[in-house]
């Protein structure tokens, strides 16, 4: 089935969808982007999605293409339009262009560039890798200084998460100055005594709309949270560990850089949050 999309106005089977190629977004990865689950038909936390990318733009000084409402809507209708009972939505905003290429920013009236698409993930919610746990590698973090603003800027993303599949391993957490700052697309976090560790808010690490959720959660269930620097061999020494993402939610981590946490299965607490997180979240889904 040929998906519909979304481009700046226009609902369009994807083999029809156009962007210039003179667009910010393709020359010089000047964009920004979301990524909203769907479950059971509707959207999954849409308004820390939509919050955060005004703050993206805000970083950037680049224009909202529209209101908040807008793009619920927009949302809504290609959910309806694909079909999609659970899978994600796809957004990306970029700075548009003016007909040409230079590193200076076009003026203030040249319209942003809004794209939209979903992705059909049939079992999102009961995910097979969940239930067997991911295993972890370490890399260098040589990412720029901004992580906080999510960019479109995913080269080195995606070569850590090739890395870590020639290792034969699921993901890779990047370290810098000697600390875990976060996972190749999710935060991270390990536990130890009970305790849940992750590194605290700063421009070092995306702002996960999952990571708030789940971190509010945890303390409504009574589980003790640190937010502090950690190392990957306090995470390697851990009872267990787990990242968040919107698109995983909470995906337990069974072993880092060869070592295996615990016995080797999904750890308690992770699986004990992952069943809040999609309970909580089914519930508030709009």
């Amino acid at each position: 089935m040929t998906r519909t999309v979304y481009v700046n106005g226009e609902y369009l089977p994807e083999t029809e969808a156009k962007v210039s190629i003179f667009d910010r977004g393709f020359l010089m990865a000047d964009a920004v982007y979301e990524v909203t689950s769907v479950l059971g038909g509707k959207l999954i936390d849409f308004e820390g999605h939509a919050v955060r990318l005004k703050r993206s733009l805000d970083e950037l000084e680049m224009a909202e293409p529209c209101s908040k409402e807008e793009l619920l809507e927009i949302h809504r209708k290609l959910v309806e339009l694909n079909g999609i009972d659970e899978g994600l939505v796809y957004l990306q905003v970029s700075r548009g262009s003016d007909g040409d290429r230079d590193f200076v920013f076009p003026s203030e009236d040249t319209k942003p560039t809004l794209v939209l698409f979903t992705q059909n993930k049939p079992g999102l919610a009961d995910s097979p890798a969940a239930k067997k746990g991911a295993k972890i590698i370490s890399i260098e973090d040589i990412r720029w200084g901004r992580r906080d603003i999510k960019t479109v800027q995913l080269l080195y993303p995606s070569m850590g998460k090739m890395m870590a599949k020639k290792a034969g391993a699921d993901d890779a957490w990047m370290i810098e100055d000697g600390h875990v700052t976060e996972g190749t697309s999710n935060n991270a976090y390990f536990v130890k005594d009970g305790v849940i560790v992750t590194r605290p808010l700063s421009n070092d690490i995306l702002h996960g709309i999952t990571r708030k959720a789940v971190l509010r959660m945890a303390e409504e269930a009574q589980l003790k949270v640190e937010e502090r620097l950690f190392t990957i061999e306090e995470a390697k020494a851990a009872d267990e560990a787990f990242t968040t993402s919107a698109s995983a939610f909470v995906m337990p981590v069974v072993e880092i850089d060869g070592v295996a946490l615990g016995d080797g299965t999904p750890g308690p607490i992770a699986k004990r949050l992952r069943e809040i997180y999609l309970e909580e979240s089914m519930k508030e889904a709009i």
